[in-house]
């Protein structure tokens, strides 16, 4: 069963990151673009490492993938403030 939930997980994370991956691509504006990759990317990333925490099961390898996943948390919306700002400071369209 705990490879099934691992493997739907890590499925999920994938396909996640490749839709944000085409979103950042298709979008038009740089603010919707930085919508599409903080927020999905980052819920993609963290599907991932729970995928990974789930198949491998040992304490060591689950605690990184959380360590992964608060750093991630933690960073992604500072970093498309900055670049958001970054854009409107510029006036970019």
């Amino acid at each position: 069963m705990n490879d099934l939930v691992a493997t739907v997980a890590v499925l999920l994370g994938t396909a996640l990151c490749v839709l944000s991956a085409v979103g950042v691509m298709r979008m038009p504006d740089v603010y919707i673009r930085l919508q599409v990759a903080s927020k999905a990317s980052s819920l993609g990333v963290a599907l991932l490492m729970i995928g990974v925490a789930l198949h491998f099961g040992e304490l060591s390898v689950t605690i990184r993938a959380l360590l992964v996943v608060v750093f991630l948390f933690l960073t992604a919306p500072v970093t498309a403030h900055v670049i958001g700002r970054a854009a409107y400071i510029t006036d970019t369209p």
